[in-house]
């Protein structure tokens, strides 16, 4: 591909991170290199991408070429973010060739060489303008998009971004965090696998945050919690190299407003001035170290009947959703009632709201657009290419104290021990700080027996920690036996991100009566599947 003789290549480098410069504690062993080809106004895009396993940050990963029998290098560079994710974009200017490509990744002073891929330059077709390429293939004449998760990768397989481009689709919202952390780390995996592709494949990315309330009232502690899951979506964008001009803004999912479940179904609710506090200053929160308004992502029931109405939410873009509504009618939009209109704070006076993204059906095709499970969620935007694209503006790279801390020392203070007779749970809350004093944001809590002497076993704890709010746990015991217990509770963080700690703590519980169990009664009648996707557009 890059002959002196016949072919040119314009380097357009992106990068994806400040360059800060931090030591490599670990080793590589291995990296992914992908190589993806999308047709630009004037030349082909060539994007170079791949995932560093263990991750490394500031790895430094060059594109080799092959003309011939001979390796060269392309002068192609960057470094890897802190997770571990690379990327490298160029133009091709040739009308015809093809070329093979490698990268090579250096951590202090071992190299490793992925393996190969080749690509094939044919003459481009006509394009007059770079708007042209957001197709506005979707329903009723507007820009599709979908919405993936780990629920979109059945056994870890991937999703062809290529034919989803090619099916018409212009952007794609990624799960890209989560309030609890284990289902934070599978965002954050399956976020690696998707973003550099479905940029690579030509495809527009956001990404969204979803959360959990915390279980209180107290608007101060409220607005503490609001702020620390801010700041995890801050430190994952940061672990991306921050936004670039191929990402839509972060979006908050905020669709559930349980804050305690008791036997597996939902006993305590949050009030709707607790919804509304804490959606504003997460919103608020983002928008002022990104420099973009994020989304706000729900559905129209819960606009109504879970939040107050505030002129602070209607500045922020809506995705909402709502089935069941063909977007394919011109006149056709979410969000209204068959009687009345739904009252919230994007509502307008005649029954419509303003709203800016429409996710009209969770029962998309999933082989259409090259997604492994049987269904995806699609989405239209509302709005023209420009409209769409002054989303994207507006660069935010983080700086060194944007990226999610190593083993953050902490602090910890046991607040109220609630213990008394066998036959009750034992109460404990904890509440974890980082130095600056602000809640840890990852983490959780548990108590831990000491060793019996004599070297007996150590006998399990039945326990179960509750969120209260970020920082602050109510940590239920329960069947412990009469006498003294000696023990710990531990901060535990199995992200690494804040330092773990542990406090001793004495437990003496009295004799209570047996308490006896109650049997649930095997359900008689057999219970008929219940179809999700009736009513629902099938496209």
């Amino acid at each position: 591909m890059t002959s002196p003789r016949r072919i040119s290549l314009l380097l357009l480098i992106w990068a994806l991170l400040a360059n800060i410069s931090s030591p490599i504690s670990q080793a590589a062993t291995t990296s992914t290199f992908n190589l993806t080809q999308t047709p630009a106004f004037p030349d082909y895009k060539v994007t170079f991408h791949g995932v560093i396993k263990p991750k490394v940050k500031n790895a430094v990963v060059r594109i080799d070429v092959k003309l011939g029998k001979t390796w060269s290098d392309t002068r192609l560079r960057t470094k890897s973010t802190p997770s571990g994710a690379w990327r490298i974009q160029a133009r091709a200017t040739a009308l015809a060739a093809n070329a093979t490509y490698r990268a090579k990744v250096t951590i202090g002073g071992k190299t490793l060489t992925t393996k190969t891929k080749r690509i094939f330059i044919e003459q481009n077709p006509a394009i007059s303008t770079p708007d042209e390429l957001i197709s506005l293939s979707g329903p009723g004449g507007r820009i599709h998009g979908t919405d993936i998760s780990r629920w979109q990768h059945p056994q870890d397989k991937p999703i062809d971004f290529v034919k989803m481009y090619n099916a018409g689709i212009r952007f794609v919202m990624i799960k890209a965090s989560d309030t609890r952390d284990d289902s934070d780390a599978l965002a954050l995996k399956y976020l690696l696998m998707d973003r550099d592709p479905a940029q690579a494949a030509g495809i527009y990315t956001g990404y969204y945050h979803y959360t959990l309330l915390p279980n209180t009232t107290n608007k101060a502690a409220v607005i503490l919690d609001a702020k620390a899951q801010a700041q995890k979506a801050i430190w994952r964008l940061s672990s991306l190299g921050g936004y670039s001009d191929r990402d839509l803004p972060y979006a908050l999912d905020l669709e559930n407003k349980c804050v305690q479940v008791t036997n597996g179904s939902c006993s305590k609710y949050a009030p709707k001035s607790v919804v509304t506090l804490w959606a504003e200053t997460w919103l608020e929160t983002m928008y002022e170290k990104t420099g973009r308004k994020p989304f706000l992502y729900s559905y129209p029931t819960f606009l109504e009947q879970a939040m107050v109405r505030s002129e602070k939410l209607r500045q922020y873009p809506l995705w909402k959703a709502q089935y069941g509504i063909n977007p394919a009618d011109p006149i056709a939009e979410p969000g209204r009632k068959a009687f009345g209109c739904f009252v919230h704070s994007w509502s307008t006076a005649n029954c419509s709201s303003l709203w800016q993204i429409w996710q009209y059906s969770s029962c998309g095709i999933g082989e259409k657009y090259g997604v492994p499970s049987p269904r995806v969620d699609l989405n239209v935007f509302r709005g023209d290419s420009a409209s769409f694209l002054q989303l994207t503006r507006g660069i935010w790279t983080p700086a060194s104290g944007d990226y999610l801390p190593v083993k953050e020392p902490t602090t910890m203070l046991i607040t109220s021990v609630k213990a008394s007779s066998t036959d009750k749970p034992v109460k404990i809350t904890v509440e974890v700080k980082r130095p600056n004093g602000e809640p840890v944001v990852t983490g959780t809590v548990a108590f831990r027996r000491s060793p019996v002497e004599g070297g007996g076993p150590v006998i399990k704890v039945d326990q179960s920690p509750v969120r209260d709010r970020a920082g602050i746990w109510t940590l239920t015991l329960r069947n412990l036996p009469a006498g003294l217990t000696q023990g710990y509770v531990a901060f535990v963080d199995q992200t690494g991100t804040h330092l773990e700690i542990r406090q001793d703590l004495s437990i003496d519980l009295i004799q209570g009566p047996e308490v006896i169990p109650t049997p649930k009664p095997k359900p008689s009648t057999p219970v008929v599947p219940f179809d999700s996707c009736k009513n629902q557009i099938k496209n």
